[in-house]
């Protein structure tokens, strides 16, 4: 009989192995862009959505101010992003891509592909899976435990 302890049993080990090795197959590529995996979410964020609010990027990553900060401004030496007060309040940044930063993009189109690639899975498992692992966010999300439950 088993109570359900067995370090092999557990969904939340099973996802930070899981984590830990994707990031893992991330550093490679990702070095030859001279990023980081954050950097390279945040990079994410700004080619899809264009100059943001520090504040839009931080919702958008699930990241706070604290950490998002130190990602924008080793961005900003690098020379791919620029930070800008925004007239209308003068607490709020708007970060810009660069030229540097918006032909990244190019460079890093093959990202998805390299490490789609050595997953082994197909594109249909990969999507069935990113479509899991939203849907286990959003419950989760929705659902706090407390130590009664």
């Amino acid at each position: 009989m088993t109570d359900g302890l067995e370090l092999d049993r557990q969904v939340c080990f099973a996802l930070y192995s899981a984590t830990r090795a994707v990031t893992q197959l991330y550093r490679p590529v990702l070095d030859a862009l001279g990023l980081t995996y954050p950097q390279y979410l945040v990079m994410l964020a700004l080619w899809e959505r264009g100059a943001s609010l520090v504040k839009e990027l931080g919702q958008a990553l699930e990241l706070d101010s604290g950490t998002l900060s130190p990602l924008l401004k080793r961005l900003e030496a690098q020379g791919y992003v620029r930070r800008e007060r925004c007239a209308e309040d003068e607490r709020a940044v708007r970060i810009h891509l660069t030229d540097a930063g918006a032909a990244l993009r190019a460079r890093a189109s093959s990202v998805p592909r390299k490490i789609a690639g050595a997953t082994g899975m197909e594109f249909v498992e990969l999507e069935a899976l990113r479509q899991n692992l939203v849907r286990l966010t959003e419950a989760v999300s929705a659902h706090r435990l407390t130590p009664d439950d």
